[in-house]
């Protein structure tokens, strides 16, 4: 494992959110990859960005594309692996040892202009297959052993899921024979015995996931780059945590969020409930699990949704009306508080950055403060009324940041969704002033003056979501909608570009900001 990095937000840095599935190379699959991150990590150096902020790497079930829905809180997707840096498949023939037709696929699908999950998964599956044959007949390898005792608080149960949910047709848990679901240990016992063999594979598949994650975080360390992570909520009904765990979770209802200014109805993002009685009675036993095995496999994490862990917006599915839960302000602050004293007593051994993000009371952020947990200042969001606020004037322990992947992109914002007023009251910012005879297009100086000022923040950390580093309009995701268009992002570059003229031309622009803002490296 990778020598931690000294404490990343007790220094002022900029860094760049990029999805792992965005990245580009040259021989991938259709999807990035985690040989890809060094080459990114590589441009970033150069370009002065300190942090690489990634999103959950979790696997996902079939037609799945949202990473926040995953079927664990610790596998990582095989979609995510480099089939060519695999011994196993490499040493059996590589490529070669796939049928035409699958060959001809890897071609069709790096030209996709998104990303066609599920054409991928069933690819990389059977690259994986092969893979595995290959490894068993040479034999168990004392490393695998290492990993599966290292994440033995896991992984068993995992990979007993996994070969469950594929013996009976990749459906959910709750459809399974009674015993198992109700994880009967004469049931599970004989299920072992029974799959062991698919068991095995799967403990494969995530050796050689987490083996790449480990040989991406080396690499982006020895560069002074951090990867930060991102810990959803919670989990897909249809989980091995939720089957392992299903005390503590509610099936009968879902969260998500309540109306506000951007959505009228509210979000239902159709996940579990927690049931926090248990939950807590517990001592939050599986988000120190989180936070241990965030502290193994990254340099900073992301709190997803911190103020659902004051209160969850509940959803019952019997047509009852939608409920704070707790619905005490009181009870809200006890619960919150337990949790980030949790989150707390875990900061050595990784840092954490909490997403405080839409309808948080005040009481939220003010537990934050009492524990230096840094929050987020999105850009177009810091107003009072019509007033944008200083960034010079945000917090030091914070992160300002040009968007996140639920919003547009900066040439977006400016362009299509100020008017000509608020334009004008965004260059009356100082740290904006540039931008006073600016017009509506996203000019180079513009959008250069929207970035140094972004930069001038007071906030240890300042963000670039991908399309902002170039003024690009695409966008990660649209919340409240599902479909092709979400989640599949990728970088108008391939790794091996960047080292290109453009790309050093685009690194020398970022880093000279960085380094007239102090955030360089």
């Amino acid at each position: 494992m990778p020598a931690p990095l000294d404490h990343r937000f007790t220094r002022r840095h900029a860094g760049i959110v990029v999805p792992v599935f965005s990245l580009r190379s040259a021989t991938d699959w259709g999807v990035g990859e985690m040989p890809d991150v060094a080459g990114l990590c590589r441009w970033l150096a150069a370009a002065g960005q300190g942090s690489l902020h990634t999103l959950p790497l979790l696997e996902r079930g079939v037609a799945e594309r949202s990473p926040y829905g995953g079927l664990s809180a610790f596998a990582i997707d095989p979609v995510y692996v480099g089939l060519d840096a695999v011994a196993d498949f490499m040493s059996g023939g590589g490529r070669s040892a796939l049928s035409p037709a699958d060959r001809d696929a890897i071609a069709r699908l790096r030209a996709e202009p998104a990303i066609a999950y599920d054409d991928v998964r069933s690819l990389k599956r059977r690259a994986l297959e092969l893979a595995f044959a290959r490894f068993e007949q040479r034999g168990d390898a004392p490393a695998l052993a290492t990993f599966r005792d290292e994440e033995a608080s896991w992984l068993e149960g995992y990979v007993l899921y996994r070969a469950l949910r594929e013996a009976y047709g990749e459906t959910c848990w709750t459809a399974w024979p009674e015993p198992l679901r109700r994880r009967d240990p004469a049931a599970l016992g004989a299920a072992g015995e029974r799959l062991a063999h698919r068991m095995r594979f799967h403990t494969f598949v995530q050796w050689v996931a987490h083996g790449q994650w480990r040989e991406a975080r080396r690499a982006a360390n020895a560069l002074g780059v951090r990867l930060v992570g991102d810990a959803p909520f919670t989990v897909a009904v249809d989980s091995a945590d939720v089957w392992a765990a299903q005390e503590q979770f509610d099936v009968e209802a879902s969260i998500g969020a309540p109306p506000d200014a951007f959505n009228a109805d509210g979000q239902d993002w159709a996940l579990p409930a927690f049931r926090w009685e248990v939950v807590r009675a517990g001592g939050y036993r599986w988000l120190r699990e989180r936070l241990r095995y965030a502290g193994r496999t990254l340099d900073g994490l992301r709190l997803d949704h911190v103020v659902g862990y004051f209160r969850t917006y509940l959803r019952p599915r019997e047509g009852q009306p939608a409920r704070f839960d707790p619905a005490d302000e009181s009870a809200q602050r006890a619960l919150g508080a337990a949790a980030l004293d949790m989150v707390a007593a875990h900061r050595g051994a990784v840092d954490v950055i909490a997403e405080d993000l839409g309808d948080v009371p005040e009481y939220v952020r003010e537990a934050m403060t009492a524990r230096d947990l840094p929050g987020y200042r999105v850009l177009r969001w810091e107003a009072d009324g019509p007033i944008y606020r200083d960034p010079s004037a945000f917090p030091a322990s914070s992160i300002a940041t040009s968007g996140t992947h639920d919003t547009s992109s900066l040439a977006t914002w400016w362009e299509d969704e100020l008017d000509d007023d608020a334009r004008r009251r965004v260059a009356a910012v100082p740290p904006f002033a540039p931008l006073r005879d600016a017009g509506r297009a996203m000019t180079p100086a513009v959008h250069e003056a929207l970035v140094d000022g972004l930069y001038a923040a007071g906030s240890d950390v300042a963000l670039l979501v991908a399309p902002d580093v170039y003024a690009g309009k695409e966008r990660i995701n649209t919340p409240a909608t599902v479909g092709a268009h979400n989640w599949g992002y990728r970088l108008p570059w391939t790794v091996e570009e960047l080292d290109g003229a453009a790309g050093r031309e685009r690194a020398a622009w970022l880093r000279a900001i960085a380094i007239r803002r102090g955030r360089s490296g």
